[in-house]
């Protein structure tokens, strides 16, 4: 799972991102509150760590902020050093899913983290099967049925496939599909990514006539995205 840190302690994020990371997921670590938005906008993720203090909006601007603009919100954790009982009460009112006070243990930290991504997955966001139109996708056996055919994929290709339906009409950046999928953002590994997206574009047949197309966002990334069948 891919999570984002957000505080203005570079130092604070570093700690968290060293946590996430020993419990195996990916992060990244921001600290202007600009930057974080951007990348709200465009990538989505399992979870938000987020400080109150940040450069520009704090977090509670940033709470209300993805409520009004987001169409799909990651779970936010807000940690920070305060602990006031009306802090905490409005910062839960304002969509948080957890709130820690620093400082915190490393271990609850960890335990919280694992608590709130399982309550996730428990909520669906990982069903065994999922169909989107003329596809159906089998997430344990890893196949894919267009239009009651099954297609044969490689694992990479499948999991390529499941995350673009996972984030339909969704801009995803080359770096990010790269981590997400390969878990690394080498520039010489990009080659790799276009290769797999023009198999799995070819082996489901990813056309205007089975309601979805992969589009390339020049000098950013790809997108799949929703076409109206007007036959």
């Amino acid at each position: 799972m891919r999570l984002v840190i957000a505080g203005d302690e570079p130092e604070v994020v570093h700690h968290l991102k060293a946590i996430v990371e020993e419990l195996g997921h990916a992060a990244v670590g921001y600290t202007d509150s600009n930057a974080l938005m951007q990348t709200l906008v465009s990538d989505p993720f399992d979870l938000l760590m987020l400080d109150w203090n940040m450069r520009g909006k704090d977090g509670l601007e940033i709470l209300k902020w993805m409520q009004e603009t987001l169409p799909e919100q990651p779970p936010v954790m807000m940690i920070t050093n305060r602990s006031a009982k009306n802090d905490i009460a409005e910062a839960l009112y304002a969509g948080a899913a957890d709130y820690i006070s620093k400082p915190e243990d490393r271990t609850v930290i960890a335990a919280r983290i694992s608590a709130i991504l399982r309550r996730g997955a428990i909520g669906g966001a990982f069903d065994t099967e999922a169909t989107y139109g003329n596809y159906r996708l089998n997430r344990i056996e890893q196949t894919v049925f267009v239009n009651g055919q099954i297609i044969a994929l490689t694992a990479k290709e499948f999991e390529l496939a499941d995350f673009f339906f996972r984030n339909v009409n969704r801009t995803l950046s080359r770096n990010y599909l790269m981590e997400a999928i390969w878990r690394t953002t080498a520039t010489l590994a990009t080659r790799t990514l276009d290769m797999h997206i023009s198999r799995v574009r070819s082996k489901l047949n990813l056309q205007p006539e089975n309601g979805f197309r992969i589009s390339t966002v020049f000098g950013y990334g790809y997108r799949l995205e929703t076409i109206a069948n007007t036959r």
